[in-house]
């Protein structure tokens, strides 16, 4: 039986209050009793189509068989993390399993668009908790219509399994997250997109990051930057998905103490000849996107005036969401090294009212909040409010060299 609060709990109460047997929910909405045994068995995560088919059956609305309470909030986030682990890991990926048991057609391609961009906007908005609901169902959808729609469906398939990624990187699941980034560039092979395969390796080196993996990760970013590296003549989305290769090389980089002057030079010549802000599949490259990077290498390199000096180029309208947040916790970092806490606290205030979910998660806001408890003999309100927000057994672990 499912576990109460489960997908498969709401099911069978919203059936039992219409009066309904299996049989009979079966008949009316198209889905077969098996697949409708299962659902409420746990044994299935449907699409979003038959969910869909369910809710109208039952004349409710579909948030209320798709449970969108926050579920990232310290308490009750496993059962979110679950399903995602299980859609990542279906058996339906093994040899000679196929996808039989998944009712419904294909979606169509631009509602699967739809679907995509939805889920890409709830990542950059910090809505962890509505993501996390809504990528098990996806990641079947999508499958699905890869199945029979070719290279446009598998590019939407690469996308979603690239935001399982960075999610499950959010949440400390990093070996989760290396198999979706994984799973992502298998789906961005067939479509022959070299720039849509270049960004998602670009993913996964990101992931190696997170996983401590400096030089693979530096390496990787690296060896798909040169493989790339555009012409005078290139499109202004190559130079983009070139330049935030660079930036992905500058993480690790920074974080083993190596300059990164030469990727940070590079990367702002891409950027000075694009001129703007380029959008490449569910992430972009700008001018702000170098500046923002350089804070961010002087920030782990505990050079807290260079920081704060590359900080002060960028505008605060030229960074939206969680990577505006991520950018207020390096001049939070840089602040707090060069012992400015009523500084430091205000941008952590800041940061943390952007997406308190993404915030409770993010292990440097914790390290930097406990620096600036050491600091200071005496607490004030904002700072043990901040103290109060975040997990106190989430981790940064690669943010800091040790002294």
């Amino acid at each position: 039986m499912a576990d109460a609060g489960t997908l498969g709990d709401r099911l069978r109460r919203k059936r039992r209050e219409g009066s309904l047997t299996q049989e009979e929910l079966a008949s009316i909405s198209g889905v077969s009793q098996v697949m409708i045994a299962k659902i409420e068995q746990g044994r299935r995560q449907p699409r979003l189509t038959v969910l869909t088919r369910l809710a109208n059956a039952l004349d409710i609305p579909l948030s209320e068989l798709v449970d969108k309470r926050p579920r990232l909030d310290g308490h009750r986030e496993g059962a979110s993390i679950l399903a995602v682990r299980d859609a990542l890991l279906s058996p339906s990926f093994l040899p000679g399993i196929d996808l039989a048991g998944d009712d419904g057609e294909p979606t169509p391609l631009p509602q699967l668009q739809q679907a995509v961009t939805e889920a890409a906007r709830c990542y950059w908005a910090g809505e962890f908790a509505h993501l996390a609901a809504i990528l098990p169902p996806l990641i079947g959808e999508a499958r699905l219509t890869a199945q029979s729609a070719g290279a446009p469906a598998n590019s939407l398939l690469a996308q979603t399994y690239d935001l399982a990624a960075v999610l499950m990187v959010h949440m400390g699941k990093e070996d989760l997250a290396a198999l979706a980034a994984e799973r992502a560039i298998t789906a961005a092979t067939a479509t022959g997109d070299e720039l849509l395969h270049a960004t998602l390796q670009g993913t996964f080196a990101w992931v190696l990051l997170h996983q401590g993996r400096l030089a693979e990760s530096e390496h990787l970013a690296v060896t798909v930057a040169g493989s790339i590296e555009p012409s005078f003549s290139a499109p202004a989305r190559h130079v983009a998905v070139w330049g935030q290769l660079l930036m992905t090389a500058l993480g690790p980089a920074a974080a083993a103490g190596r300059d990164v002057g030469q990727y940070i030079a590079l990367a702002s010549a891409g950027a000075e000849r694009i001129g703007r802000r380029v959008t490449i599949y569910q992430t972009s490259f700008a001018p702000a996107s170098v500046h923002m990077q350089a804070c961010h290498a002087y920030a782990v390199a505990r050079e807290p005036a260079k920081a704060l000096a590359a900080a002060r180029k960028l505008s605060p309208e030229s960074l939206t969401g969680i990577s505006y947040g991520r950018h207020l916790l390096d001049v939070a970092q840089a602040h707090t090294d060069a012992r400015h806490p009523k500084a430091a606290t205000a941008v952590l205030t800041q940061a943390r009212a952007l997406a308190p979910v993404w915030f409770r998660h993010q292990g440097i806001a914790r390290s930097l909040i406990t620096d600036l408890c050491e600091q200071q003999k005496r607490l004030s309100p904002a700072l043990r409010e901040l103290a109060a927000s975040v997990d106190p057994y989430w981790y940064a672990p690669y943010h800091r060299r040790p002294k």
